[in-house]
């Protein structure tokens, strides 16, 4: 078996008995109980369950952004367990990440918002920053809109600039929390449909979190979360319940 053979069947995200902690002491809490999760290259899973259910905490921890305590949180073949700071950095450089409020910088217009998903990289010049920027704008539909202001744009026009921007670098892993959460209807569908149809394009895994029942339809395959515990798998038809 070659190399890109052995990549292609090696889980993008691989966790195990992985459990977290907030607080120190006295005020330790437990938040998340033996999480087990593998998610394939290519695949949209969407997470579901309660506000305070640890979805976001799960979300934070596969991206780097907090450093996992306790079990194997493998991403991409490395483990974030007890991972140095410089090593959450690298694991970073490969999410693209989706906040459910945009997070856009309003001194900064659509393409100069979109090119900080490519400064983290370091290898692009800044023409090719703002040439790449501006071609990812066109395909998320704002290519009349890329010297707009954030206070120009409507929701669902932030929403895609945020996509835009996650996905520029074509990460690969897709990490989305409530994207379609402050957005009506047809803007929620088109930010997903956007988000589905660029991540299979290149070839990246999308886990999303949602409470969103209108865009399930996506997922190839849903978890449920409960008290900081993985409760169920749904893959198409079928269900199966996890300790």
């Amino acid at each position: 078996m070659n190399n890109n053979q052995q990549q292609i069947k090696q889980p993008v995200i691989d966790i195990k008995n992985l459990d977290h902690y907030f607080g120190k002491g006295e005020l330790r809490k437990q938040v998340l109980f033996n999480i087990n999760l593998t998610i394939n290259r290519g695949e949209i899973v969407l997470m579901t369950g309660p506000s305070g259910s640890g979805k976001t905490t799960l979300l934070t921890l596969v991206s780097g952004l907090r450093s996992p305590q306790s079990g194997t949180c493998k991403i991409l073949g490395k483990e974030l367990c007890g991972a140095s700071p410089a090593e959450l950095v690298q694991a970073r450089r490969n999410n693209g990440y989706i906040f459910q409020a945009h997070n856009l910088h309003h001194s900064l217009n659509a393409t100069q918002n979109v090119q900080m998903g490519l400064e983290v990289q370091g290898i692009y010049s800044k023409k090719e920053r703002r040439d790449r920027a501006v071609a990812m704008l066109e395909q998320v539909g704002l290519g009349e809109r890329i010297d707009y202001y954030p206070d120009n744009l409507s929701g669902g026009q932030k929403q895609r600039v945020a996509i835009a921007r996650a996905l520029v670098a074509h990460p690969a892993i897709v990490l989305a929390d409530e994207p379609t959460a402050a957005l009506d209807s047809k803007s929620g569908r088109d930010v997903v449909n956007i988000m589905q149809k660029l991540a299979k394009e290149q070839g990246s895994t999308i886990l999303l979190v949602t409470h969103d029942e209108r865009i399930l339809d996506i997922a190839d395959r849903l978890v449920h979360m409960e008290d900081g515990r993985l409760v169920s798998h749904r893959s198409f038809n079928a269900v199966t319940m996890t300790n």
